[in-house]
């Protein structure tokens, strides 16, 4: 059995925090370099310029990328040899999580929901952090995180398809959520699609999908197949980049897929925005 200091892991995630606060990873940066280079609409060719050079005003200032720093979504594998030594892995995630946004001067954006009164002062700064945990074998922890903000989580949508529906179905249901989002989420954007599995099953597979790096092809060939197709859909609504028309809406389309009832097709469509602040490290 292997053990873990509970302060590492607080020093670990305030630190992922804090650098993806500021420095755009390295996959979402070439990917708008990418869509820049190939943008026909000279107007988004030039917000996506300004998206660039905002983002490397961030990394060189230490400031933040943008004014919605998110809230802190976790998603990790928990190894079954490891022992956390000093406290709870989730207290040692929030723990961290208030020191990073703290530390780098980010936001606090957790509220009641109804009162929307800040929760800073009373659970603490940014708590509690979204944390889906999964158990794995091996003695090491494997945590990815992101920073997810209002207006990209505002037009995610999740529904149940009939069966029959089929590619077809998911397709125009995709293709109607972006639609529909038009410039809300601050293209472009990456669009995690979760099939299958039940209603919750899909919404946290179409979460976790935005977690995988862009540019990188899905390991099932039909998947991959199907995710070229949204992609070309999604990029001839003409949204553009910040919603100024332009042939690049999206940077990627990510699919997981999961097993289903017999009777159910669900489908949810999670959208991250163009600050696709992201990283993963392993303890």
């Amino acid at each position: 059995m292997r053990e873990i200091a509970f302060d590492d892991i607080v020093k670990a995630v305030r630190d992922i925090i804090v650098h993806c606060g500021t420095d755009l990873p390295k996959d979402a940066y070439d990917a708008l370099v990418t869509a820049m280079e190939t943008e026909k609409s000279p107007v988004s060719k030039e917000v996506i310029r300004q998206i660039l050079e905002n983002a490397d005003i961030a990394k060189d200032e230490k400031r933040p990328l943008c004014q919605d720093t998110g809230l802190a979504v976790f998603f990790v594998k928990l190894g079954d040899e490891v022992k956390v030594k000093g406290g709870l892995l989730k207290d040692a995630i929030n723990k961290g999580t208030e020191q990073g946004y703290k530390d780098a001067y980010l936001r606090a954006s957790t509220c009641e929901p109804f009162s929307r009164a800040n929760l800073k002062d009373k659970i603490g700064y940014n708590l509690p952090a979204i944390i889906h945990f999964d158990i794995v074998a091996g003695d090491k922890i494997d945590i990815e995180y992101a920073a997810k903000g209002g207006g990209s989580e505002n037009v995610s949508r999740a529904t149940v398809l009939a069966p029959a529906a089929g590619k077809d179905g998911i397709v125009a249901f995709v293709k109607e959520v972006i639609s529909n989002a038009g410039p809300n989420p601050c293209p472009p954007i990456t669009v995690g699609v979760g099939i299958g599995g039940t209603f919750e099953k899909a919404a946290i597979s179409s979460k976790h999908a935005l977690f995988r790096t862009l540019g990188s092809v899905n390991e099932d060939p039909e998947m991959a197949e199907l995710e070229e197709r949204l992609m070309t859909e999604i990029n001839k609504l003409g949204i553009g980049a910040m919603g100024m028309g332009g042939t690049k809406t999206a940077l990627g389309v990510h699919i997981e897929s999961n097993p289903c009832h017999i009777a159910s097709l669900p489908v949810s469509v999670n959208v991250q925005c163009h600050s696709s602040r992201h990283t993963h490290i392993t303890i």
